[in-house]
């Protein structure tokens, strides 16, 4: 029986996992839902699962040692906050050359 580890985060900078071993040929949805990983966050919809932070299916087959992550949906698009985020720093407080040491050339 492979020994696999289910993970799922609820908010951000908290993880729960679970250790379980699954009968051999089982798929990631199996294991998730052997885990019983949504006794503990009722409410909670997965919105992807991945192996080792590699998306894939729920019909993939685990083997020994995976480590299987239940990934929640996004709230905000990455684009859409990174705009944000610059619109309030400002041209000059953004980028890769906004830290530069006073008398330096540009671009150093």
């Amino acid at each position: 029986m492979p020994r696999v580890t289910v993970s799922f985060s609820p908010r951000p900078r908290e993880v729960l996992e679970w250790a379980l071993d699954v009968p051999e040929g089982s798929t990631a949805r199996e294991a998730v839902l052997a885990s019983g990983w949504q006794d503990c966050c009722p409410g909670a919809e997965p919105a992807d699962l991945g192996i080792w932070g590699r998306r894939c299916t729920g019909q993939q087959a685990v083997r020994e040692g995976d480590r299987i992550e239940v990934y929640r949906p996004l709230v905000v698009d990455p684009k859409v906050a990174r705009r944000e985020r610059f619109r309030k720093q400002g041209a000059r407080a953004a980028g890769l050359f906004a830290q530069r040491r006073p008398g330096a050339k540009p671009g150093y």
